[in-house]
């Protein structure tokens, strides 16, 4: 049986039915171990090439192309139908296959030593002209066209391959975990509304008018009480929601690797997650090496690279203070109280005098209302007087970066140094690690700039392009101006350190206290954060009233949660990674938009099946909701 159909390019298609056929292999699957075998592949058509008498049409799967020739002579009706076939068609082909010999083969396609005569052609479908070219390598500027038609982007070999690595990458973690004793629970979708640090996505409740639900920002309480309820070890690739402002890697919704464990030290959940990452970056084609991640504390990593989710693919900030004298230091107007950071950017090469004095002023500019401002090394070598501090920076450079870089400081390197000006900067007062923070952004920000010139962000398939470190001991809690109060600096669940509890330091200096939180960093992108969890019901409520809570509000909120931590709770704590991070990473995409089938926009929107959408006025009275307009 045929239908006719007038196609997109005007001319009349008979289109088949598929009828019994079946297809005997894939697209990318045929060698030369097949020629002289009878296949039916089934496909789109990548591209068309039209010799008159010999008509070639590449025919694509998710497995590759294989290149299939109609011969006129040899099959006239193959032929005709090839003729009517265009870019997107959907085809079935039955053909012999046959070697294209010397100087015919194509090295660049997986089935390159072959192709396919075909005798029999279906057109199983017609398409109109795509809005972007889907057979091409090129890169497709227009994000929200891409976007809008996720359907034909997600056919492009690029993304379809990035979505083999995920599903690599996915599986090696999972069997892993199931590996090591984890047991994989699914954790509910509805919840109740819970402090995350994010706003929460709500869900209004039609059998129970004026309550809400939220979508889960993590399992965090459920996968706390699975430990209560004795499982000992569970995982979970959770799905998890957030309501935040977006950018390049962050979405709305999220694909998380989230495990938790009891009884464990924080070693134990490095074990398993550097375990877990070999495994996937294994799965990728990349062999990490068996020895353990570095690590450092959070002071250390704002000391040594003003950020706490250091890129140790450069070389790190050193501390330049004592290379001051207090001479030098009356004599530069530099406050005797502040440090001073120097950092060096590799392989920048000599900059001629305009290019000098441009960069001056760009880093003038940008840290002139923070206090701070550039001191040129340069120009202090020209100086008879200044030439013994000019000398001392570059010797400090240049030793601290043997140590943390593995390379000399050269003349070829560009030598940063920040200094504090005159008088003491207000933030100063409010955060001692200000400076080392400011500077520690600008470090980034020159390493981008020249990143064609020291090319170490560049990726060459090898273990060496990925540089994973542990980041410990952060502060407990954050000081809230406004508020004049502390806050909790990460979920209500972490622990702080046992000798901050038994020191009163919990309860009398909260300035000081650490927590039992780390997160696990690669090239600068956070890929995790987790901690060593409270079970002491009395540490949790203090930790709800530093929040602000009531004894009684605590009850309302978590209630059940503190019920559960006194029916012998297990010490546990666990972590959770961002799965998508993580595959964006490996593929060397750039954006998180590149590793998720169907992503939001900047805007959260989804431009392809254009969500979200007003509902009906029925569906909002089903509801029991209305929208207030605000005046």
């Amino acid at each position: 049986m045929r239908a006719i159909r007038l196609s997109y390019n005007k001319q009349i298609v008979t289109l088949d039915f598929l009828g019994t056929l079946e297809r005997s292999h894939k697209c990318g699957d045929l060698r030369s171990s097949h020629s002289g075998n009878t296949v039916t592949l089934m496909g789109w058509v990548n591209r068309r090439r039209d010799h008159g008498d010999l008509i070639f049409l590449d025919v694509r799967d998710r497995t590759g192309i294989t290149q299939v020739v109609f011969d006129k002579s040899v099959s006239p009706e193959a032929h005709a139908k090839a003729e009517a076939a265009r870019p997107e068609f959907v085809v079935a082909v039955t053909g012999a296959v046959r070697d294209r010999g010397e100087g015919l083969r194509n090295p660049k396609m997986l089935t390159g030593d072959i192709e396919v005569v075909g005798s029999e052609l279906l057109l199983l479908n017609d398409a109109k002209t795509p809005p972007f070219p889907i057979a091409d390598d090129a890169p497709i500027t227009n994000e929200e066209i891409r976007l809008k038609y996720r359907y034909l982007d997600l056919r492009r070999p690029e993304l379809q391959k990035n979505f083999a690595l995920r599903h690599k990458v996915t599986r090696a973690i999972r069997d892993f975990l199931s590996d090591n004793s984890f047991l994989e629970i699914e954790t509910p979708l509805l919840t109740r509304s819970t402090p995350e640090g994010a706003r929460d996505y709500l869900v209004p409740s039609r059998v129970h008018p004026g309550h809400f639900y939220a979508l889960p920002q993590s399992p965090q309480i459920f996968k706390q009480i699975l430990m209560i309820s004795g499982f000992d070890r569970y995982f979970q690739i959770a799905r998890c929601f957030r309501d935040e402002d977006l950018r390049a890697d962050r979405q709305p919704d999220f694909t998380q690797i989230d495990l938790e464990t009891t009884f464990p030290q924080q070693s134990t959940i490095f074990r398993i997650v550097e375990g877990f990452l070999r495994a996937a970056f294994k799965a990728g084609g990349i062999d990490l090496p068996e020895v353990s991640f570095l690590q450092m504390t959070y002071d250390e990593a704002i000391a040594k690279y003003g950020i706490d989710k250091p890129d140790m693919r450069l070389p790190a900030m050193v501390d330049l203070s004592a290379e001051l004298t207090a001479e030098l230091r009356g004599t530069l107007k530099i406050d005797a109280t502040l440090p001073v950071y120097g950092f060096t950017i590799p392989r920048v090469g000599a900059l001629s005098g305009t290019q000098r004095r441009a960069l001056v002023d760009e880093i003038r500019k940008g840290f002139g209302d923070c206090g701070l401002d550039f001191l040129d090394v340069a120009r202090l070598r020209t100086n008879e007087a200044f030439m013994p501090l000019a000398e001392a920076i570059a010797a400090k450079l240049t030793a601290e970066q043997i140590v943390f870089c593995g390379e000399n400081f050269t003349t070829d390197d560009l030598a940063v140094v920040i200094t504090p000006k005159p008088g003491t900067p207000v933030a100063w007062n409010q955060d001692k690690q200000w400076i080392a923070k400011r500077v520690g952004g600008l470090r980034l920000e020159l390493a981008k700039k020249y990143a064609d010139k020291h090319k170490l962000f560049e990726q060459t398939g090898t273990a060496k392009d990925f540089r994973f470190l542990w980041v410990t001991d952060f502060p407990m809690y954050e000081w809230n101006e406004e508020h004049k109060a502390w806050d909790a600096a990460h979920h209500p669940f972490t622990s702080p350190h046992e000798e901050d509890i038994k020191s009163g330091a919990l309860w009398n200096d909260k300035g000081s206290v650490r927590a039992l939180a780390y997160d696990i960093v690669l090239n600068g992108t956070e890929l995790g954060s987790g901690s060593i969890r409270i079970h002491r019901q009395d540490v949790q409520a203090e930790i709800f009233r530093t929040l602000g809570m009531s004894n009684e509000e605590a009850h309302e909120r978590f209630g059940f949660f503190l019920d559960a931590l006194e029916y012998g709770t297990p010490p546990h704590g666990g972590i959770a990674l961002g799965l998508d991070r993580i595959v964006m990473i490996l593929a060397g995409a750039s954006s998180l938009r590149e590793v998720i089938a169907f992503p939001k926009t900047a805007k959260a929107i989804d431009l392809m099946v254009d969500a979200p959408t007003p509902v009906s006025e029925a569906q909002m009275r089903e509801l029991n909701l209305r929208i207030a307009h605000r005046s």
